[in-house]
C-alpha cells in the first residue's frame, strides 16, 4: 500500500495505534469510526503492507535506574562499502547502543547509547576501538535533559499534498 493510498480512516488508525498499541478492537472502531469488522481488515492491510512494523512497549528506563544517554557522532578511516557494512554489523551486536543513524554533513553516523553510567560508555567506546572497526574519530554529546523524544509520528502531516 503506497503512502499516497492511504485515506483519513487509514491515517485515524495510524495514529491511534501509535498512541495506544493495546487499544481493542471494539475500541479502535470506535475510534474511527468503523464497524469492528472493516477496521480490523483495513489494521491487518497495513501490517501485511508493512506500514504497521511492531508494536512496542515504551519503558520509563530513569523509573528503573539511573542511566546515561549518549549522542556519539562516527567519522570512518575509509568510506568503502566494506568499511560502512563492517561498522553496521558489530553497532547491530551491541545492545547499549539502541539507535543509529547514517548521516551526511561531516561525519557518517549518529548514534544514541544508553549505558549505566559514563563509565560504562567510555568502556564501550574503548571496547569498539579495539575491535578495529573503522572508527577514526568519535565525539560525544552527553544529555543532560531529555526536552522531547516523541514516539507518535505525524503521519498524516507528512504525507505528500494531494
Amino acid at each position: 500500500m503506497a503512502a499516497a493510498k492511504l485515506d483519513p480512516i487509514d491515517l485515524r488508525i495510524l495514529d491511534a495505534i501509535q498512541r495506544d498499541g493495546r487499544i481493542t478492537k471494539l475500541a479502535l472502531a470506535e475510534k474511527v469510526g468503523l464497524s469492528p469488522t472493516p477496521c480490523w481488515m483495513r489494521l491487518r492491510k497495513l501490517e501485511k503492507a508493512g506500514i504497521v512494523s511492531g508494536y512496542h512497549a515504551a519503558i520509563a528506563m530513569r523509573v528503573i535506574a539511573p542511566v546515561a544517554t549518549v549522542l556519539m557522532e562516527v567519522t570512518l578511516a575509509n568510506h568503502r562499502q566494506a568499511d560502512f557494512d563492517r561498522f553496521e554489523r558489530v553497532v547491530r551486536d551491541v545492545s547499549e547502543i539502541v539507535a543509529c543513524w547514517s548521516v551526511g554533513g561531516g561525519v557518517d553516523y549518529v548514534l544514541k547509547v544508553m549505558a549505566r553510567d559514563i563509565d560504562a560508555y567510555q568502556r564501550l567506546v574503548d571496547a569498539l576501538l579495539e575491535r578495529e572497526i573503522g572508527i577514526d574519530r568519535y565525539f560525544t554529546y552527553i544529555v543532560t535533559k531529555t526536552v522531547k523524544d516523541e514516539t507518535v509520528l505525524p503521519v498524516a502531516d507528512l504525507l505528500p499534498e494531494q
